[in-house]
């Protein structure tokens, strides 16, 4: 008989490939799963009732309508369903996921992607903090498996929490290689002379994108191009125009997870550089970081330990300390400039992709999962 799993995330889960490929390894294994997840940055985005069901909220400057809206979708999503794996993806759903799988006596698996309470975003808001630290605490303790992204993530929870049964499943891309390239010089009209360099991910504080921009003025032929959206987009856009290098910065949004391959791919460099501004963000370990390796791009990465030894380890690009503006300068001048340096890395990116990536990731993980 199929086992169904009942997966829950704050966030929309075409765009999250961690979801996307889990869902189809689960089902290539046999599973029945259902997805509920929520979107409220897309526009003119309607609510989806299928398989993978995503919920449309309206996000205002009262942030309470907004949990209160997905409590209340995500509650009534989770009393008509009947899994025998229920799976948080993350912290929000984590009570809500938690007291359901408990009440219907299935398994339970909470996916801590991030050290919630540590989050950088959160470091001045003490009592958000305080509130997420007693809401993890109290229900990390009652799920069956704590999933991470990274060892030093999992021996944090055991310490912080005395648990022990974290697993690492790291944010790795499917093993492939773009379908359809997209031209992304003549779809920007970007002259051939010029080197892209890549950001993909959530526009927030804490990615380096503030300090590329500020330092675009000093390399004239790097076009910085940016895939995804976030609270700071607006705020991107100004420091563009602020810094007189906005002809050569290209916003293009959020691309859906299956397509993101063929823009990732048209880029010279992958931007990996998460600023050390919380706990959680000094155990970085980005799933761009792996995009950026599949798709055969090198990387100007931050000496943030584990995304360092992954970079030294199969010598796929550079590393620099975000701080140091002449680190960063001379690494992107480096990466960009030395063809022979750069082609070595693309070949070593190439290797290491027949490793790190999602195919052995989970066969590595999925006799624990479904156990």
């Amino acid at each position: 008989m199929k086992k169904k799993v009942f997966i829950a995330f704050l966030g929309n889960a075409l765009h999250d490939s961690r979801i996307t490929n889990l869902k189809d390894s689960l089902e290539a294994d046999g599973c029945e799963v259902k997805v509920i997840s929520f979107d409220w940055t897309t526009q003119n985005f309607k609510t989806i009732i299928n398989d993978i069901t995503i919920y449309k909220l309206n996000k205002s400057k009262f942030s309470f309508l907004f949990y209160f809206s997905f409590a209340v979708k995500l509650w009534k999503s989770l009393k008509l369903s009947n899994a025998d794996i229920y799976i948080a993806e993350d912290f929000f759903p984590l009570a809500f996921t938690t007291i359901i799988g408990r009440r219907k006596n299935s398994k339970v698996i909470y996916n801590s992607r991030e050290l919630y309470p540590f989050l950088g975003g959160l470091r001045n808001k003490k009592f958000t903090q305080w509130l997420i630290k007693k809401i993890e605490k109290k229900y990390i303790k009652k799920v069956d498996l704590v999933l991470t992204t990274g060892e030093m993530d999992s021996k944090f929870l055991e310490d912080y929490y005395g648990i022990k049964n974290t697993m690492v499943l790291r944010n790795i891309p499917l093993l492939r290689k773009p379908g359809n390239k997209i031209d992304l010089r003549k779809l920007l009209n970007i002259p051939s002379s010029n080197k892209i360099v890549l950001y993909q991910g959530v526009m927030i504080e804490g990615r380096g994108i503030i300090r590329i921009i500020s330092l675009l003025k000093e390399l004239p032929n790097i076009e910085f191009v940016l895939l995804g959206d976030g609270a700071l987009r607006k705020e991107f856009e100004r420091a563009a125009i602020k810094y007189k290098v906005s002809d050569r910065i290209h916003f293009l949004g959020t691309i859906p997870q299956r397509e993101l391959m063929n823009y990732t791919s048209a880029a010279d460099i992958g931007l990996a550089l998460i600023e050390n501004i919380s706990i959680s963000y000094y155990h970085a370990l980005p799933n761009k970081l792996f995009e950026y390796i599949m798709a055969g791009i090198p990387v100007l990465s931050s000496n943030l330990p584990q995304m360092e030894k992954i970079v030294n380890d199969y010598q796929v690009g550079i590393i620099v300390d975000e701080k140091d503006d002449s680190q960063i300068l001379a690494g992107l001048k480096k990466l960009t400039e030395d063809g022979d340096f750069n082609s070595r890395l693309k070949e070593n990116c190439a290797k290491a992709s027949l490793e790190l990536n999602w195919d052995k990731e989970y066969s590595r993980v999925k006799d624990r999962l479904l156990s």
